[in-house]
């Protein structure tokens, strides 16, 4: 670990340290607060003196909490060097700064520092950056046919190698690994900061994707994108600035699977709005409600699957269940594609979906009332028995991928590509 990130992690645990000394302040106020307006006037000089002793209180745990976190960091950044291995290089590492800006990654972009993910193409634990060179590098095995995977909330590249064991302890090659081996694709695996807003992502997704396309060392012949969970609206979102923007890689874009992906919203966020909501009623639980709404830009996101800035700006986002998506097209040449998952087939599958996203949010089909998402009959598939990381990485999800991809349309044309 480098030593700018050793001081990045103490400055990180002293906002935290000192945040969480606020909120029980602020919830020490709210509570005084209630007794002392029943009072009135007669208990203003008791109240005077209480919110002096309590501010001074608070201000010097809030003070004391970050100097010990911040200071503590310093002193270990001295015995490290800034020519060490980055803190993402390591995978659990790389996994723990996923999971850090997916929750807060807003808040993380806003402070700087090195904690804080950044759109980039990975392979074996490094960036590559999009020129010719470092590309012809770094994929000497290239290929004309492209697949790109983009991982889900609170997740990083490593994500894809996850569930790579079965039940009987084999290792279970992923998807990359076998398209390119079955059906000659380059798998190419895109890192980001998941905690932004989808629209932010997907126009960074799509520049990056355009510049992918112009170093390759191949003219490619067909991109297939592969988004899990928020992985899926980003695609979708990308692709959508790409074509506003005239940009060129979408017309190798074939299919674009959306694995998991919440289109019409997630319940566990709007669960996260309406308890936000009812906290903010009351003096004494306005602070709690405040640390929940801290929650990242990218998970708000997810509460009806906002995929285009006009969704969110110049909007409260913390506002009261209010559905303000746009339907975003789907590229006219391309296949788009859903799976979804469930724990168990039957009525209880049905209610819990996967645990995060439930199929009619995953299939885009709602319940028969508002947006609908367009894909076609026959380009989507509900899995029973698996959870949403299932969908990582499992020989069923596999096998819909390489059939849809190899399928050929009724009239002998092929709907993507076939093996070489």
């Amino acid at each position: 670990m480098r030593r700018r990130e050793i001081e990045a992690i103490g400055a990180l645990a002293g906002d935290a340290l000192s945040g969480t000394g606020a909120l029980i302040g602020e919830m020490h106020a709210g509570i005084a607060a209630r007794p002392f307006g029943i009072l009135g006037s007669a208990a203003a000089p008791a109240r005077i003196i209480h919110d002096g002793v309590a501010h001074a209180v608070y201000t010097g745990v809030r003070v004391g909490l970050r100097a010990a976190a911040t200071g503590g960091a310093r002193a270990a950044a001295l015995r490290a060097s800034e020519e060490g291995p980055p803190l993402d290089s390591a995978p659990r590492a790389s996994i723990a700064l996923g999971t850090l800006n997916g929750l807060y990654g807003d808040h993380l972009r806003e402070r700087g520092g090195e904690l804080g993910l950044r759109m980039q193409i990975r392979r074996g634990g490094e960036a590559i950056p999009a020129s010719p060179a470092a590309l012809a590098a770094a994929f000497p095995d290239h290929t004309s046919r492209i697949a790109v995977f983009v991982h889900g909330l609170c997740e990083a590249d490593e994500a894809w190698w996850i569930a790579t064991r079965g039940r009987d302890g084999a290792r279970r090659r992923n998807y990359g690994e076998l398209l390119q081996d079955e059906l000659s694709f380059t798998p190419v695996y895109v890192r980001y900061n998941s905690g932004l807003h989808v629209s932010e992502n997907g126009r960074m997704l799509a520049h990056l994707l355009q510049d992918l396309l112009s170093g390759w060392p191949a003219a490619v012949e067909e991109l297939v994108l592969i988004g899990h969970s928020i992985g899926g609206l980003v695609a979708r979102s990308a692709c959508h600035y790409a074509e506003r923007d005239g940009l060129a890689w979408t017309d190798s874009v074939r299919h674009v699977f959306c694995l998991g992906s919440p289109h019409l919203g997630a319940d566990l966020e709007k669960g996260a709005n309406v308890l936000a909501w009812a906290l903010g009623r009351l003096p004494e639980t306005q602070s709690l409600a405040k640390l929940v709404n801290s929650r990242s830009a990218g998970i708000k996101d997810l509460r009806f699957g906002s995929c285009v800035e006009e969704d969110w700006r110049d909007c409260d986002p913390d506002e009261f269940l209010r559905d303000r998506c746009r339907e975003v097209p789907f590229l006219p040449d391309a296949n788009y594609y859903f799976i979804g998952a469930t724990l168990s087939a039957g009525p209880l599958g049905s209610l819990l979906g996967d645990l995060l996203v439930r199929m009619p949010s995953a299939s885009g089909r709602g319940n028969g009332r508002g947006r609908r998402i367009p894909f076609t009959l026959d380009n989507g598939q509900e899995l029973a028995g698996l959870n949403h990381f299932h969908l990582l990485n499992h020989p069923a999800v596999y096998a819909q991928l390489r059939a849809w991809i190899t399928r050929r349309s009724p009239a002998g044309a092929p709907a993507g590509a076939g093996p070489p």
